[in-house]
């Protein structure tokens, strides 16, 4: 199956709870739940060290706000990518979410994220 063929309710479906889960555990500085639906390639990618020094040095990755508001899906190739305004605990203004799904193995997967 190719994620592109999902409805926008059944991707948001698949998108929020991850990406709610991901500003929970940047904000609690967990690289483990972070990182746990990750596909294989992404997760090799997220270096512990790296995000680590992540968590510890920004104030964006550890004072992320709850609410977030949806802004739009881009379907290419094999995925999807959902868009978030996101806004911060500590620091004024609006940043992009970008969470990037697919399949691997059958089995919606995380093959990207940032806020920026």
């Amino acid at each position: 199956m190719n994620i592109t063929e999902l409805s926008d309710e059944e991707i948001l479906a698949i998108a929020d709870p991850w990406w709610d889960e991901l500003v929970k555990y940047s904000n609690n500085r967990n690289y483990g739940g972070f990182i746990r639906n990750f596909s294989r390639k992404f997760r090799e990618a997220a270096n512990e060290m790296e995000i680590g020094k992540q968590f510890a040095r920004s104030q964006l990755t550890h004072n992320l706000r709850k609410e977030r508001d949806f802004l739009g899906i881009i379907r290419r190739g094999e995925h999807v990518t959902v868009l978030y305004r996101q806004t911060n605990e500590k620091l004024p203004g609006e940043w992009l979410g970008r969470l990037v799904l697919g399949y691997e193995d059958g089995e919606p997967k995380i093959f990207g994220a940032t806020l920026f």
